[in-house]
């Protein structure tokens, strides 16, 4: 299902399962979304990367909270492998580490988005909505410093010129926005058209990108050298 399609805080609350090797760590995380039970549904925990990826495979949860560093396979491969077996569920990171290196990777990787684990209860709450929605989740802290190095990546690997990108020349303005970290109503804002219209091109962009969410198109676009730098500020 295209996450884009739904309005924040319309229609389902999303499923989510909690993935960290410290049992105490998910406890504290599952019960701090009890307190916002209707707007969140926690349907599994996992210790490890590969009984995370099990677990989502058994359930198809709407969104993955993952850490990166554990014991086996680390969130980074745990990431790519739920990707790729089910690329329509979102995995939002919550971890300790902000340097932009993993960040870097996780969002290679396919994460939908990133935050550190000091975020509040409404921000870890309003943030699982957000990548159950389509918006871009990345803690400004670090997501600058990543996409950078994203961007960098794709210059010395030969990027491609934003003609072969295949999308539209609003498709290209949208994503550019969605790249400097605008919400679909602060785009439909700048164009002056509707938040449905929004919907509809991030729609069209994430299909022609082949991927699952607003992030995972903003950094193929970094990669393909379809965005610059200054798309980012």
């Amino acid at each position: 299902m295209d996450r884009t399609q739904h309005d924040t805080g319309i229609g389902r609350r999303p499923t989510v399962v909690i993935v960290d090797d410290h049992p105490l760590f998910r406890a504290g995380v599952r019960q701090r979304l009890l307190g916002a039970v209707e707007r969140v549904e926690v349907v599994g925990e996992a210790g490890s990367g590969e009984e995370a990826v099990e677990l989502v495979e058994s359930v198809r949860p709407d969104v993955v909270l993952m850490d990166i560093a554990m014991p086996g396979m680390n969130g980074i491969e745990a990431t790519r492998a739920i990707k790729e077996r089910c690329p329509e569920v979102a995995v939002l990171i919550l971890t300790a580490y902000d340097d932009s290196q993993y960040v870097a990777a996780i969002l290679e990787a396919g994460a939908a988005g990133y935050l550190l684990k000091t975020v509040e209860v409404e921000g870890l709450v309003g943030s699982i909505v957000g990548v159950f929605n389509g918006e871009s989740v990345l803690d400004p802290a670090v997501s600058r410093a990543a996409l950078s190095r994203l961007r960098r990546r794709g210059d010395s690997a030969g990027s491609a010129d934003s003609a072969q990108s295949g999308l539209s020349a609003r498709e290209l303005q949208i994503l550019r926005l969605a790249a400097r970290g605008d919400s679909n109503k602060q785009i439909a804002a700048e164009l002056a058209v509707s938040i449905r219209t929004v919907h509809a091109h991030m729609g069209h962009i994430l299909a022609k990108l082949e991927v699952g969410s607003r992030t995972e198109a903003v950094v193929r676009g970094l990669q393909k050298g379809w965005l610059d730098l200054g798309d980012l500020s």
